[in-house]
């Protein structure tokens, strides 16, 4: 869930003209309209499938949901708070929830939760999340990211590897464990000699084993943090939520980046902005074995013509499995001038229904594990394996993107820095200037 475009295009100036109304409206005949917004044009499609039913359950009420671009949504939004038009509902990001709470732009749900007999017990993720620092309830969770593996089933072969070894691998930060192996076998230079055999010419590589794990993100859900994470480290340290520091000086951590970096210097991996295509194009033209890419990837990356992906799950760790995991959520606009009749679309997108429904085209995780079961299922008749994900939720291998206060200011800040070390321009003195600097962010 790409938290970094998000908070980047959520600091975007405001668009102070032009922008039509869009709160609800009330037509002639009384009908009501509630208007609810999402960047992703996969769930504005896949949510489309609750409409009707909704809208039969609820006469009088009509919905129209709506798409934007993640680089004009929340600039969209910011205007439309601004203007007091903003959507009824719309899917927020976690570091977003401060933000907007704070600034009184979103509804504490908690009276409409209980007066609707609403059970929030249902979600397996993502409530947590978005309780704000007053302790109340501002988000449903639609769904759940995380990381997983995608692998070129071609390659894995001719490299004399089974997918079972893909799908078993282990790290630690001293010799990498088999995942050192795995990515070592499947790089291939220009004259075909692989990373794990004699005259291996790093300088020329033809095939890298895995997409770059390098990234500018502070969180490093796609990239670094499935490694760093098996080894105990936590982004927000001991806080589960609205922590005062993020651990960046934390020796693992360094340990960890520093072997992620070696993967570059070593030529199994593109070093950081080599390619300016994505990880799924990569995977498609075959410069890349694998990559390691977010849980929403798999419908698209698994559907490249004449390229057989894989899924497999991140690394194993010293101790075990263990990756970030960010929920997405809908939060209701405080401007809104019909609050029950969208909490009755909020709310009922925070079905098994509606999710079972909206997720059978495998284009999001839902919240709930049983419409994530119905998913999963659909997508197994199509050939897709998303099993993994199922396991990583039902093992307990994810812990929550912690929310924060001044999140924009952090990515501001952090960002560089992580861009400066992973391109050499500074080295693992960084990481306890970026420790410090989110101190100084995040004090209260």
């Amino acid at each position: 869930m790409r938290t970094q475009r998000i908070m980047a295009a959520a600091a975007a100036t405001a668009l102070a003209a032009g922008l039509a109304a869009c709160s609800s409206g009330e037509s002639d005949d009384g009908t009501v309209t509630v208007n609810w917004w999402t960047w992703d044009e996969r769930q504005a499609a896949s949510y489309e499938a609750c409409v009707p039913g909704f809208e039969d359950a609820h006469p009088g009420v009509e919905v129209e949901i709506s798409q934007y671009a993640v680089d004009d949504y929340f600039t969209k939004l910011t205007a439309g708070f601004v203007a007091g038009t903003a959507p009824d509902a719309f899917q927020n990001s976690v570091p977003l929830l401060g933000a907007y709470a704070g600034q009184g732009q979103i509804m504490a749900l908690d009276d409409l939760i209980a007066e609707s007999d609403y059970d929030l017990s249902v979600f397996d993720v993502g409530v947590d999340s978005w309780q704000y620092t007053d302790g109340k309830q501002y988000g449903i969770p639609l769904d759940w990211a995380g990381a997983a593996v995608y692998f070129n089933q071609a390659k894995v072969e001719e490299a004399g590897l089974t997918a079972e070894q893909v799908r078993t691998m282990t790290w630690n930060p001293e010799d990498g464990g088999t995942f050192d192996d795995v990515v070592s076998r499947l790089t291939v230079d220009e004259n075909g000699v692989r990373g794990d055999e004699p005259g291996f010419d790093p300088e020329n590589v033809a095939v890298y084993g895995i997409g770059s794990l390098a990234s500018g993100d502070f969180n490093g859900q796609t990239s670094w943090n499935p490694f760093v994470s098996t080894l105990g480290w936590r982004l927000g340290g001991d806080a589960a939520a609205w922590p005062e520091r993020l651990p960046y000086d934390d020796p693992e951590f360094a340990q960890t980046l520093d072997y992620v970096r070696g993967l570059a210097d070593r030529g199994l991996m593109p070093g950081f902005g080599q390619f300016t295509v994505s990880g799924i194009e990569q995977i498609g033209s075959g410069s890349v074995a694998m990559i390691q890419g977010g849980t929403w990837d798999a419908a698209t990356v698994t559907q490249i013509p004449d390229v057989p992906v894989g899924i497999a799950p991140t690394v194993e760790g010293p101790e075990g499995r263990m990756m970030i995991s960010n929920s997405n959520a809908n939060n209701i606009f405080a401007g809104t001038a019909h609050p029950d009749e969208t909490w009755d679309w909020v709310s009922w997108m925070g079905t098994v229904d509606c999710q079972s429904a909206a997720g059978v085209e495998g284009t999001f995780l839902p919240s709930i594990s049983e419409a994530l079961q119905a998913t999963v299922d659909a997508q197994a008749e199509q050939g897709i394996d998303l099993s993994s994900f199922v396991q990583a939720l039902d093992d307990g291998e994810l812990y929550p993107a912690p929310p924060t206060v001044n999140g924009q200011e952090v990515v501001d800040t952090i960002q560089p820095m992580f861009e400066a070390y992973f391109t050499g321009e500074r080295d693992d003195d960084v990481f306890a200037e970026m420790a410090a600097a989110s101190e100084d962010i995040l004090a209260p």
